[in-house]
C-alpha cells in the first residue's frame, strides 16, 4: 500500500478514536476513578464484602477502558512516527512495520467502536444466560450442549470468569437446559443480541437411517440484579422445592437433597439451582436468578407499553441464526445476513463477528 493512502487510513483511524473518546470520556472516568481508589484505601472496606467486591470490579473495569484509550492513542502516534521515517528515507521496514500496525489498531479501534454502542440502561452489567432445547428431540438437546460449549469457549477466549449455576441433563445425550453467570463488564450488553432461537440443520447422529434433522435451541440473556435493583420477593409469593442434583453420572452425582427449585407464585416463573454443594447456597443462586428474570419481565412489560404507542412492535426475538452442517456448511445470522463458512470455530466460540454485527443492527433498529 502507498505511503499516502497508509496515511489517510492512519487519520481516519485518529477521528475514529477521538470520537469514541468522545462518548466515553476519559476524562470523567479518572475521577471515578479517583474517587473509587480513595473507597479502596479505606480500612474498612471489606467489613462489606459485596459492596467491596462491586467497588473494586468497578475500579478495574474502568483502569482498563482508560488503559486501553491511552494505549490506542499512543499506537496511533507511534505508527504516524514509522510512515515519517518510511517517506523521509525510504525505509520499506518501517513502511511494513506500519502497515501491520495499521491493520491491527483498525481492529481493535472497530471493536471498541461496538462498545460505544452500549448505552442501555442495563448494558454494563454481567450476564445471566440460559441455553433451552426446543424442537428436534434428542438433536435439539444436543444442540443446546454444543451452544453451551459455544458461548463457554467465546468465555474463555476472552478471559472472563463463568459461573455455572445450573445444568439439567437430557436422558439420551444433550442437555434439557443450562444456566450461567458471565462475569465481565458490558456482558449483557454484548451478549444480548444472541437472544433468539438458534436453528441447526445437519445429518441426525442420532438416525440410523442418516437422515438430515433441523434442531432448535432458545437462548436468553439477562442482566444480572445488583442490589440497588430492589427487587422484593416475599416468602409468601415463593414455592420451594428441594430435589437430587442430577448429572451424567459418576462419583461427583450428589446424593443429597441439595439442589433447590424456587416457584414464584404470582408469575409461575420457575427456575432451579444445583451445582453448588449445599442447599443454601443452591437457593440464593435460584433467588439471584428469579430476581433477574422478574427485572427482565418489569422490563419487557414497560418496553411492550412503549411499542403499542408505535405502529410497529420490537421483533428482535424469535429465529435469529442458522447453523448449516449439511448439505453445506454456513453459519448465517438472519437478522443482520452476516455469514461464515467455518462452522467449526464458530462452535469453538469464534461469535465476535456476530456478536458486533447484531449489536450494530441492533442500534440501527433503534434509529429508525
Amino acid at each position: 500500500m502507498a505511503l499516502a493512502d497508509l496515511q489517510q487510513t492512519v487519520d481516519e483511524l485518529d477521528h475514529s478514536l477521538s470520537e469514541i473518546e468522545t462518548v466515553l470520556d476519559p476524562e470523567a472516568k479518572h475521577r471515578e476513578i479517583a474517587e473509587l481508589e480513595k473507597e479502596v484505601a479505606a480500612p474498612d472496606l471489606w467489613d462489606d464484602q459485596e459492596h467491596a467486591q462491586q467497588v473494586t470490579s468497578r475500579l478495574s473495569a474502568l483502569q482498563s477502558q482508560v488503559e486501553k484509550l491511552e494505549q490506542l492513542r499512543s499506537r496511533i502516534e507511534d505508527v504516524g512516527v514509522l510512515l515519517e521515517f518510511a517517506g523521509e528515507g525510504g525505509d520499506a521496514d518501517s513502511a511494513a512495520e506500519a502497515e501491520g500496525e495499521i491493520s491491527s489498531l483498525r481492529t481493535e479501534i472497530d471493536a471498541l467502536e461496538v462498545r460505544t454502542l452500549l448505552s442501555g440502561k442495563y448494558d454494563e452489567r454481567e450476564a445471566l444466560v440460559t441455553i433451552r432445547s426446543e424442537a428436534g428431540g434428542v438433536d435439539a438437546a444436543d444442540f443446546a450442549e454444543m451452544l453451551l460449549r459455544m458461548y463457554l469457549r467465546w468465555a474463555e477466549r476472552h478471559q472472563y470468569k463463568v459461573e455455572v449455576l445450573d445444568t439439567s441433563y437430557a436422558e439420551e445425550a444433550g442437555i434439557k437446559s443450562a444456566t450461567f453467570i458471565v462475569h465481565a463488564p458490558f456482558a449483557y450488553g454484548t451478549l444480548s443480541v444472541e437472544q433468539g432461537t438458534h436453528r441447526l440443520v445437519r445429518i441426525s447422529p442420532f438416525d440410523n437411517q442418516g437422515r438430515r434433522q433441523t434442531s432448535f435451541a432458545g437462548v436468553e440473556v439477562l442482566p444480572v440484579v445488583e442490589e440497588t435493583d430492589h427487587v422484593d420477593i416475599p416468602e409468601a409469593d415463593l414455592r420451594v422445592d428441594v430435589f437430587h442434583a442430577s448429572g451424567p453420572g459418576g462419583q461427583g452425582v450428589n446424593t443429597t437433597d441439595s439442589a433447590v427449585r424456587l416457584t414464584h407464585l404470582p408469575t409461575g416463573i420457575v427456575v432451579s439451582c444445583q451445582n453448588e454443594r449445599s442447599q443454601i447456597q443452591n437457593k440464593a443462586a435460584a433467588l439471584r436468578v428469579l430476581q433477574a428474570k422478574l427485572l427482565e419481565k418489569a422490563r419487557a412489560e414497560q418496553e411492550a407499553e412503549m411499542n403499542s404507542l408505535k405502529s410497529e412492535g420490537n421483533s428482535w426475538g424469535a429465529q435469529m441464526r442458522s447453523y448449516v452442517l449439511h448439505p453445506y456448511q454456513m453459519v448465517k445470522d438472519l437478522r443482520t445476513n452476516h455469514e461464515v463458512g467455518n462452522t467449526d470455530a464458530v462452535f469453538d466460540g469464534d461469535i465476535d463477528a456476530f456478536i458486533d454485527a447484531g449489536i450494530r443492527w441492533r442500534r440501527g433498529q433503534q434509529d429508525q
